[in-house]
């Protein structure tokens, strides 16, 4: 079978700060930027992998669910508990450096793990949880 990653979603509660973040500080570049509604959805990714996307969304877009799942969400969001996404770099000390130099907050410092990763860990403008796993 054939099958890729092409996209993932992820919430944002403010889209410019989010562009920022995952254009300026991860160093992703910006795919497609949409608005429609008074919404608006951000694609980014890893100029190296133009097929892999993350799509960074309004967390209230999707009409199927209730305000009380909505409110939900957004406590989850603003704990840091409700998304994650892991991304890979082979020099994690110095994407740690510069990720660390920026007002990104830090969850982790580079940890060598005892399952035998050695990552680090942010969160974006949303609350999203960013591991980060150094790759060889």
């Amino acid at each position: 079978m054939d099958l890729n990653i092409y996209s993932t979603f992820l919430p944002h509660t403010d889209p410019d700060a989010s562009l920022a973040f995952y254009r300026d500080i991860i160093g992703f570049e910006v795919r497609s930027d949409v608005g429609y509604g008074g919404m608006r959805w951000i694609s980014v990714g890893p100029a190296d992998q133009p097929g892999v996307s993350i799509v960074l969304c309004p967390p209230d877009a999707d009409p199927g669910i209730t305000e009380d799942e909505r409110r939900t969400i957004r406590e989850m969001m603003a704990k840091g508990t409700y998304a994650t996404i892991v991304l890979s770099t082979k020099d994690i000390d110095g994407l740690f450096d510069r990720l660390q130099a920026t007002d990104a907050e830090v969850i982790q410092e580079p940890t060598d793990q005892p399952y035998g990763v050695r990552d680090c860990a942010f969160r974006d403008p949303a609350g999203n949880h960013i591991r980060i796993n150094q790759v060889s």
